[in-house]
């Protein structure tokens, strides 16, 4: 299998990155990764600046491919929050997650949409691309369509990407496979996410939201790659069948024993052992 870059999604590893940022990084990159996705900034920039983010990353040589920015952040200030983006050095900047009052199913789904098109339109002005990093709540029908699929018909190609994270298309009813193959030429950032379980009350409360989810047995959880059910090998040629620049790996809780970081290890690990 040949070998494509691996970026870590600092939400995995919240907490120490909170603390430590560059040590953190510096473990990331022993590790094996060649990046790094941002988990928000809020946080961070109450530490460092901008620049000294950036510059962590050079040093260490971890490519700080992308952040994930809240929409209500963007919605309200998209110029200021993409120029702190650009004086990082993103190429992507991502909506990862929709409040509830937004979702398909709020009745103001029509209102997000417009929502993103507009920040994307400026995003892509800044010389920003952006994308949309799905969970399971977007595979819900209108009129016959997948929300998911509705959103990437209204906005157009040029403004906005995919970020398939592959566990919650699969959540969803998804083959991840497929459905990140039904983006090619859209999907420059696949998110390789692991778990083993049913979809079940607890799911989010797994990442600290509540959420009233169908009640099915509570067996949920995340894992490392290679430790559930995800088939990653078909996926993996998935993703270079699309055209993906860069595979990311998450795990939004540790599980099986293992700490945040050696949950990482091990996901990296995997990757290695089959040729990633």
């Amino acid at each position: 299998m040949m070998s494509m870059p691996i970026a870590v999604q600092l939400f995995s590893v919240r907490k120490e990155a909170a603390e430590d940022l560059k040590g953190t990084l510096k473990k990331v990159k022993e590790m094996g990764y060649d990046g790094v996705e941002f988990a928000g900034l809020n946080g961070l920039l109450e530490k460092h600046t901008p620049a000294e983010i950036r510059n962590m990353c050079e040093e260490l040589s971890l490519v700080p491919i992308s952040a994930h920015i809240p929409y209500a952040d963007l919605l309200a200030d998209a110029r200021g929050v993409l120029g702190i983006c650009n004086e990082i050095g993103f190429k992507f900047v991502v909506f990862p997650w929709l409040a509830p009052e937004d979702r398909p199913e709020s009745g103001n789904f029509d209102a997000t949409m417009a929502g993103i098109a507009k920040i994307s339109a400026v995003a892509k002005e800044m010389g920003i691309r952006m994308l949309y990093h799905n969970h399971e709540f977007e595979f819900v029908k209108i009129d016959g369509k997948y929300a998911l699929d509705v959103l990437y018909e209204r906005i157009s190609a040029d403004l906005l990407g995919t970020e398939i994270d592959t566990c919650w298309a699969n959540v969803g009813g998804e083959d991840p496979a497929a459905y990140v193959r039904k983006y090619a030429g859209r999907a420059p950032i696949v998110h390789l996410k692991d778990f083993f379980g049913e979809k079940s009350e607890n799911m989010y409360e797994l990442i600290g939201i509540e959420n009233k989810a169908p009640a099915r047995p509570q067996n949920f959880e995340f894992r490392p790659l290679g430790k559930g059910v995800q088939n990653f090998p078909e996926i993996i040629e998935a993703a270079k069948d699309a055209g993906a620049e860069w595979l990311v790996v998450e795990q939004d809780k540790p599980s099986m024993g293992l700490t945040a970081m050696e949950s990482i290890e091990e996901s990296r690990n995997y990757l290695r052992s089959i040729g990633v």
